[in-house]
Formats: structure tokens, C-alpha cells, sequence
């Protein structure tokens, strides 16, 4: 630690010094009445997410491969996100959503870049429909944006149930809306998905995946909001499914610091697992192969107020995972200790410093399945 200390001293007055530059001040525009309103209106976004990462474990690179023999890169400046997207709302009830990550050109595209590709139809706030390749709703992470999120990126289960087809990207379709039993809000969701992720140029087998999230509002003036998934489908012929629960809440302590929490847990069938592994090499049931996963995450927020700066943050998440638990169970345990500085309005600019801590229960030598800790720095800009 001591060799990277000078320049990341360096990294760090440099990026304080550019973002009064980079951040400009945002204005409020009043609404027009709709029928002054003119379609089609287009709305351009962007985001940036650049990176500094240091590797602090001995023989571990700086994206956790761990080497046996040879040199390791143990500092590397990187690009995570560079996005780019358009909504056009073509009339008051239909919008069309695109956008592209194209700093996945820095590997092999394929089966990357494109992200959302989708319609959306509003009949009312009772129901709307979604068509095309988009974020499936299963749990907190897929009804936020990867850059408002209080950590440096998604957790492990939520790109492992990616992997899965319950989670992140996917082509298929969506029923939502919003309703009240009684006092009580709430939101809904009800999908059928191919399964095998994005950018895919047809689904894997003639199997689809169905599963539903329920978020019913258990408190407005703390916001505690309570989640349900459940989900089952076919792949190549084998019965899958998915289950979770989550829950989230905000607590005004004073004026301008608020506590934050979330805590969400899932479990289902790791069946990219099953269908990887050679046939001699597994059970004959996918059942055997289930995947299970909790984190919380706590995060403190301070509105300062001060010149650009908005707030300080500090979270740190705790998460526990498990790939395959009941056959060749190897627990990993992570903790995300981060402090964000945020400037501007609602992430605007966003530079954040932090740790990725990862314990295996068993490494496993020149894999990324080895236990390490690694450094960030991340600066991010919203268009």
C-alpha cells in the first residue's frame, strides 16, 4: 500500500480539481400543458464511470485473477461504463428506450454494448406494457440505475441471477402498474423472459421463464417498502425457479443526515452452472445445483449543501454467497466500505473511494475464485 500511496494522493487532487470544471449548474424548466406539448420529444442521456483500481493481495490482479507464476497487474486505470442513450416519448402513453454501454468494445462485444431496446405502452397507472430487452424487475437492484446505486456496482447475486435469466438484461415482456389495497401502495410486476441475457439472436430452447415482483409501501413517512419475487420456467426440459424477498427503508436522524437500508435475499436454481459442467461431471437434475445470496447494505447520507458539493455518503455493504450450496458449496463473503462525495443534483458528479473485500471459503489457484482486496477510485459523470 505504501508504493501506490503518493500517486493515488495525486489521482485524488487532480480529480477534486476537475470537477468544478466538468459539473455545471443545472436549471428548472416550467411544464408546458400537454396540449401545447409536440411528439415526438427526445430525451439524450449519458453516463460515464472511470475507475482506478489497486490489487492488494499478493499474486491477485487488479480483476481478481489469481497467478501462480508470472507478473501480475497490480494497478490499472479502467473505463466500467461509458453510456449513451435516447428516450422518445412518441405520444403521451407510448416511448421508445435505447441505450448502449460502449465501453464493452474494450473485449469481445458479442452478447454486450446494446442494453435497452425496448417500447413501453402506459394504458394507466393501474397497468403498462413493456416489450423488447430491458431490466427484468426481480429485486431492489433492477428498479435502479447502476449510477444512483449506494455502492460501487451490483452485487455478486445479482449478476449470478443474471447469469440465470432472472435479473439484469433480457428480451422478453412485462405487465406493471401501481394500485392500493386499502392505505397500503402498491407496485407490480409480471413477466415472461427467453432467459439467456442480452443482445441474443434467438432464445436457447423453446423454454420460457415467468416471474412476478410485488412491492407493497409498509411506511410513507420512513419509506420502508417490502418486495417479493417468485418465478419458475423450463430450461432444456428441466424445471427451474427463483424466490426472493427485500426490503428497504429511509430514517430521518436530523435535518440533513438520513440512514438508509437495504436487505435482500434470493435463492433458485443455478442452471448456467448445471448446463456448463460436462454430463459425467453432474447429477441428473438441475435441482441439485441451487444458488442462495443475502447482503445489506447500510448507507449514511449528509446534504451539505456546500458550493457543488450535495452530500457526503458512506455505506458498507455485507454480502454472502453461495453458487451452488448444495453440491460443492464454496461461500463468499464481501465487504464494500465506500464514501461518496456527491456533486450537483441527483448524482450529477459522483466521485467515490472504497475497498472490495472478497473471502472464499476454499480458493481455488489461478482462478478468480480466490480470495483478495482491491482499492477504487470512481469518478462518475451523468449526462
Amino acid at each position: 500500500m505504501k508504493c501506490i500511496s503518493t500517486p493515488l494522493t495525486l489521482i485524488i487532487g487532480f480529480i477534486f480539481l476537475l470537477f468544478p470544471i466538468v459539473i455545471n449548474a443545472q436549471t428548472t424548466e416550467t411544464p408546458k400543458p400537454e396540449s401545447e406539448v409536440k411528439y415526438p420529444q427526445f430525451q439524450f442521456k449519458g453516463l460515464f464511470q472511470g475507475r482506478f483500481l489497486a490489487a492488494m493481495t499478493d499474486d491477485v490482479d487488479v480483476l481478481g485473477l489469481q497467478h501462480s507464476t508470472g507478473e501480475v497487474t497490480k494497478t490499472s486505470f479502467d473505463v466500467k461504463r461509458m453510456r449513451v442513450g435516447v428516450n422518445t416519448k412518441i405520444s403521451p402513453e407510448t416511448e421508445v428506450v435505447v441505450l448502449v454501454n460502449l465501453a464493452d468494445f474494450k473485449s469481445d462485444p458479442k452478447g454486450k454494448v446494446l442494453e435497452n431496446a425496448y417500447a413501453k405502452y402506459t394504458f394507466s397507472k393501474y397497468a403498462a406494457l413493456v416489450g423488447g430487452q430491458f431490466r427484468a424487475p426481480f429485486g431492489i437492484e433492477d428498479q435502479v440505475s447502476v449510477d444512483i446505486i449506494k455502492s460501487f456496482d451490483f452485487s455478486n447475486q445479482y449478476y449470478e441471477f443474471g447469469k440465470n435469466g432472472w435479473t439484469s438484461f433480457q428480451l422478453g415482456a412485462s405487465v406493471l402498474g401501481s394500485a392500493e389495497i386499502g392505505k397500503i401502495p402498491i407496485d407490480y410486476a409480471i413477466t415472461i423472459v427467453n432467459g439467456n441475457g442480452k443482445d441474443q439472436e434467438k432464445d436457447k430452447d423453446n423454454g420460457k421463464q415467468y416471474f412476478t415482483r410485488w412491492v407493497f409501501g409498509l411506511s410513507k413517512k420512513n419509506k420502508i417498502n417490502l418486495g417479493l419475487n417468485g418465478g419458475m420456467g423450463v430450461v432444456f426440459t428441466q424445471d427451474v425457479f427463483a424466490v426472493g424477498a427485500d426490503i428497504t427503508s429511509n430514517f430521518k436522524l436530523a435535518d440533513k443526515l438520513h440512514l438508509e437500508l437495504q436487505a435482500e435475499y434470493k435463492q433458485g436454481t443455478n442452471h448456467n452452472l448445471y448446463f456448463s459442467l460436462p454430463v459425467d461431471g453432474r447429477t441428473a437434475s438441475v435441482s441439485d445445483y441451487q444458488m442462495r445470496g443475502f447482503y445489506f447494505l447500510p448507507n449514511l447520507r449528509y446534504s451539505i449543501a456546500y458550493n457543488r458539493l450535495s452530500s457526503i455518503e458512506i455505506s458498507c455493504r455485507y454480502e454472502t454467497f453461495d453458487s451452488s450450496y448444495k453440491i460443492d458449496s464454496n461461500v463468499r463473503q464481501t465487504y464494500t466500505p465506500m464514501i461518496s462525495l456527491e456533486f450537483g443534483k441527483a448524482y450529477t458528479g459522483r466521485i467515490e473511494l472504497g475497498f472490495t473485500l472478497d473471502n472464499y471459503e476454499k480458493d481455488i489457484p489461478d482462478t478468480s475464485v480466490y480470495s483478495s482486496n482491491l482499492f477504487l477510485i470512481q469518478l462518475q459523470c451523468r449526462l
